[in-house]
């Protein structure tokens, strides 16, 4: 008998219709003689099954069942394809930790700590990781431009603290930039991230669980032909992406090794791409993605396809490790 798996998609972030398309993929390509796959679309409060025929039923959020015609619908496991709130954010996690159905992404700590950015950052820096200075605000504290000026240098960014895609994300050159990147990102998020811009190479790596060991994919150089990878640049064609990245064997080991590193430390599950920025030989880790994008355009998708690991192996795989390590 096949497996049930629902995917779980959508959420309550800028991130939504990115979150649909991977679960699209994600679908298309788990292994259809192993798993019976349903989309689950979450919105607020809103949870409903899209079964196989395109019916739309409503999810009881009692016990993360649906009653379709004719049979009741439960789940073996969570295909996690939700990126922000609630899927990359540990809320989710808690719910199916409370349920005891296992799930393809990290747990509820590790997503809880990794989505906050300055949490995240200086736990990273704690074991060695060099990071970029920053400070954090808060939306109902008094704000000081001169304060944050002398705190931090031009040009920085401000991002929302927990967040992603580079929703709400702006880079300040100038002083009469920061008050308008600061509504910006305020409107996504009550604390505000404020990061020193270091320039270099933006370098992705793609770290898994397969066939029973940790390993990373191959690494991706990220080219925008914007300002910055903004959320233009990464889904609307105004970037290039090029896996394997052009760059010295020792800095591909360092930024393996480091990936690696990482993924044990922050007790990391599933399918994560670590980011990164390497200025003169200095590896400079920018933030870890619990839920990457896993369209076929995605660059964790490219990295696997690259490596020789196709798809159907890639999600399948998390699947399985899912259901065995509950």
């Amino acid at each position: 008998m096949k497996q049930k798996i629902a995917i779980i998609a959508g959420g309550d972030s800028g991130e939504y219709e990115i979150s649909i398309k991977s679960a699209g993929v994600v679908k298309k390509h788990l292994d259809s003689a192993k798993f019976e796959c349903f989309i689950i679309v979450i919105r607020g409060r809103n949870w409903f099954c899209h079964d196989n025929d395109g019916t739309v039923f409503p999810v009881n959020k009692e016990d993360f069942s649906v009653s379709l015609p004719g049979r009741a619908l439960s789940f073996d496991a969570v295909f996690v394809a939700i990126h922000g709130t609630p899927g990359e954010d540990g809320k989710i996690q808690g719910y199916f930790d409370l349920l005891g159905i296992p799930y393809t992404s990290c747990d509820q700590a590790t997503s809880a700590l990794t989505f906050d950015k300055f949490f995240c950052n200086h736990y990273v820096s704690s074991f060695g990781v060099k990071i970029s200075r920053s400070i954090v605000l808060n939306k109902n504290e008094k704000i000081s431009e001169d304060e944050i000026l002398k705190r931090i240098s031009l040009p920085f960014f401000v991002k929302p603290n927990c967040g992603g895609s580079s929703v709400g994300t702006s880079k300040v050159k100038k002083r009469e930039e920061l008050i308008p990147a600061l509504t910006l990102a305020f409107h996504e998020d009550s604390r505000v991230l404020l990061e020193e811009h270091i320039p270099g190479r933006e370098l992705s790596c793609g770290t898994i669980k397969y066939k029973g060991a940790i390993r990373t994919l191959p690494i991706t150089e990220i080219l925008s032909k914007k300002e910055f990878f903004d959320y233009e640049a990464k889904y609307e064609g105004m970037s290039d992406e090029v896996t394997p990245a052009d760059v010295p064997g020792e800095i591909a080991r360092m930024i393996s090794d480091t990936s690696l590193k990482l993924y044990k430390l922050l007790n990391c599950k599933g399918i994560v791409r670590f980011d990164f920025i390497l200025n003169d030989k200095e590896l400079y880790f920018l933030e870890v993605n619990t839920v990457p994008g896993l369209s076929e355009l995605s660059i964790v998708p490219q990295q696997a396809l690259r490596a020789g690991i196709s798809l159907q192996d890639l999600f399948s795989e998390a699947v399985m490790n899912a259901l065995n390590d509950r």
